[in-house]
Order: C-alpha cells, then structure tokens, then sequence
C-alpha cells in the first residue's frame, strides 16, 4: 500500500496535535520556521543531509 508523503504527514501532525496538544503558538512557530528554513541558504544543506 503507498501512501502519499503529504497524506502521511497530514495523518501525524493531526494525530500529534490530538494527543500532545501544544500551544498554537508552538505549532504556529514551527511551521513558519520550517517554511523560513527551506526557503533560505540552509536549504540545500539540510535537503543533503536528510537525503
């Protein structure tokens, strides 16, 4: 069974604001410097790194 990646990441971060339930803030806080960090000079550098 394939699963897309953004399905499954959907699924998780769903299931881990469920069961943890930070503060919107904190999930507000990492997406932003998620989108911030890929977007930047690291990018790359952490694309090579993950891969």
């Amino acid at each position: 069974m394939d699963v897309p990646l953004w399905l499954a990441v959907i699924a998780l971060g769903y299931l881990g604001i469920k069961l943890t339930r930070p503060p919107w803030w904190l999930v507000a806080l990492l997406l932003l410097g998620g989108y911030l960090l890929a977007h930047s000079l690291l990018g790359p550098a952490v694309g090579s790194l993950l891969n």
